[in-house]
């Protein structure tokens, strides 16, 4: 009930008050003229005292009640006084004005008739001594102005609401501002470095071939004099770009500000609280997390009309775990728009997920998870591409050019020009077609693996052949994918081979396993359809069941840890739970494992 009061505009108030007043005259006037009454006073009074209570109570919790209970108490004690007092019908005049103000959803398309004609009918009908067209003419200008207050309030609640959105889009177009400079300013000062730093490098080194050509002492000390003036102007260069690209706060202050920032500018309670010790993450790990919690404050104000936020990052040795939780209206069908898919590229560009729960009545909870080894990710992967087709190779250096942390090193027409290349070109990551002229991607790997076994490859095919992969997998092969792959996971799986895990695509997983243990395929239940949960999520439940951690999960189904854990998040999210414990007692609950 407080915090029920505490959202109350003016409007609320004013009608509180004209309800109090009036109903307060009311039993001041039934107990001054108490001779007259046929109940007891008693009955009457807490007649009085029901005709003010319930219809107000009605209408703050349940207002499909208020306009029943309003004509029924209210106006039933309206009625039953004028039988007694003819002049008692003005009392029903601020009820009308009331039923009029709170009508809503159409319900004036009732309200109107019954309060206008059916009640002074009434009244007429149990005092004749009032004029009919008379009464019906004064609760006719009571409904209006009622009406017409309605019509304000209206207006207010729509200009607020205008407002506080508003200050929500200023607030995140100003967020966004300050994150594309710092973005900016960081892509400038890794430029700045590469170009900068390389033009002085060249003119010291060029400066330093010229010492022999000089005979002079005079010439030698203006040479030396040049250098230490080149030197320390690379320093200073250097300094100033390091202050450029490190000139950040670190990502508790960063949420913090933005929270700070947020709570003032949309007058919402943003409640911001850490788990665990803070330590590094990289620039694009702090860039999605900011990116998770703005869309998320902002869409919990401008979709769910939340009034209070709570953010909570988590710092654990494996992830890092942003999570927002609203007390928001929630929703019955949750729907993306291109903030969370925007927020969802980012994280699985991390290697990371973005969920989102939400519920009728119970609010929205958006989780952003990114594994530690993000922070690596500005670390360069240097990637070799071997197919027989010049579109496919030039396609591929395309579409891989745009993340920053894989560098085309090389391309390679047949399995021979890329074994030459490897020799040459050292690459960390191979991506290897198959069916080639002169040498096969199969024959190719197993010498590169032979010959350079820390060179990982990465089969990348058209088709989905279980027997050739799992020949492919004991000749050296790191991993296998089909060429229907989408780009960003693409990249993703390229980082994983890169960091040493094994990896296979999906549905061809499956099928190795099949053949190598029949009774390892676990039967699809009516209740995991009705969850949507995949084989491979039910399996991973299977095996977390039995006690097994992610790591060893990972190991025995040729999956990064990374991986299994995003399989692991997704299940807890389409079960509605928040750790692996409950979507385990969840999951044996329903029969989906066993």
């Amino acid at each position: 009930m407080l915090d029920i009061v505490k959202r109350w505009i003016w409007y609320d108030w004013i009608m509180l008050a004209t309800r109090f007043i009036n109903s307060t005259t009311l039993i001041i006037t039934m107990i001054s003229v108490q001779e007259g009454l046929t109940l007891p006073l008693w009955i009457v009074v807490f007649w009085g005292i029901a005709a003010f209570s319930i219809p107000w109570l009605c209408l703050q919790f349940s207002y499909k009640y208020y306009l029943f209970t309003e004509m029924l108490i209210y106006g039933g004690l309206c009625i039953y006084l004028t039988s007694l007092f003819p002049v008692a019908f003005v009392s029903f005049l601020v009820s009308a004005f009331l039923i009029a103000a709170n009508s809503a959803h159409r319900s004036y398309r009732w309200t109107a008739p019954a309060t206008i004609l059916i009640f002074p009918a009434l009244f007429y009908t149990v005092a004749q001594s009032n004029d009919y067209f008379i009464t019906i003419s004064y609760y006719g200008l009571a409904y209006v102005m009622g009406f017409a207050f309605h019509l304000l309030i209206v207006n207010h609640r729509q200009n607020e609401t205008i407002r506080k959105q508003n200050a929500v889009l200023e607030q995140y177009m100003s967020q966004i501002e300050r994150i594309t400079l710092t973005e900016e300013r960081n892509r400038l000062s890794r430029e700045l470095h590469d170009t900068v730093g390389h033009a002085y490098t060249s003119i010291i080194m060029g400066m330093e071939t010229l010492r022999a050509d000089l005979v002079t002492e005079t010439g030698i000390q203006r040479l030396d004099s040049l250098l230490e003036l080149g030197r320390k102007s690379i320093e200073e260069v250097r300094g100033y770009l390091h202050q450029m690209g490190s000139a950040e706060d670190s990502l508790i202050q960063s949420l913090q500000l933005l929270g700070d920032e947020f709570q003032e500018h949309a007058q919402v309670n943003v409640i911001f609280r850490v788990l665990g010790e803070e330590y590094m993450l990289s620039r694009q790990a702090k860039m999605a997390l900011t990116r998770c919690m703005q869309e998320s404050l902002t869409n919990a104000v401008r979709h769910g009309e939340a009034t209070e936020m709570t953010v909570s990052l988590q710092f654990e040795q494996q992830f890092t775990r942003l999570e927002v939780q609203d007390n928001g209206r929630g929703m019955e069908e949750w729907r993306e728009g291109f903030g969370i898919n925007a927020m969802k590229e980012r994280a699985m560009n991390l290697q990371g997920q973005v969920s989102v729960f939400t519920k009728p009545g119970d609010g929205t909870r958006v989780t952003c998870t990114l594994p530690r080894q993000a922070e690596t990710l500005e670390e360069e992967i240097r990637l070799l591409i071997v197919d027989d087709q010049l579109f496919i190779r030039e396609s591929l250096r395309t579409l891989l050019d745009k993340f920053p942390d894989l560098v085309i090193v090389g391309l390679a027409e047949d399995g021979e020009q890329a074994v030459d290349l490897c020799g040459r070109l050292q690459p960390h990551v191979v991506l290897m077609d198959l069916d080639m002229p002169r040498k096969g991607g199969a024959e190719a790997t197993t010498i590169i693996k032979e010959q350079w076994p820390h060179i990982r490859v990465l089969i990348f095919t058209t088709f989905q052949d279980s027997e050739q992969a799992r020949d492919l997998l004991r000749n050296g092969a790191d991993g296998f994918l089909l060429k229907t792959t989408e780009p960003l996971e693409l990249a993703n799986k390229i980082r994983i081979i890169h960091r040493g895990d094994t990896l296979i695509e999906q549905g061809m997983s499956r099928k190795i396993f099949e053949k190598l243990d029949e009774s390892s395929v676990l039967p699809r239940s009516n209740t995991a359809d009705t969850y949507d949960l995949t084989p491979r999520e039910i399996e991973i439940l299977q095996l977390v069941a039995k006690g097994h951690r992610y790591k060893t999960i990972a190991s025995k189904l040729y999956l990064s840890v990374g991986t299994v854990r995003n399989y692991a998040s997704s299940v807890n999210t389409k079960l509605g739970v928040s750790n692996k414990e409950e979507a385990v007692m969840k999951a044996l609950e329903l029969g989906i494992i066993e």
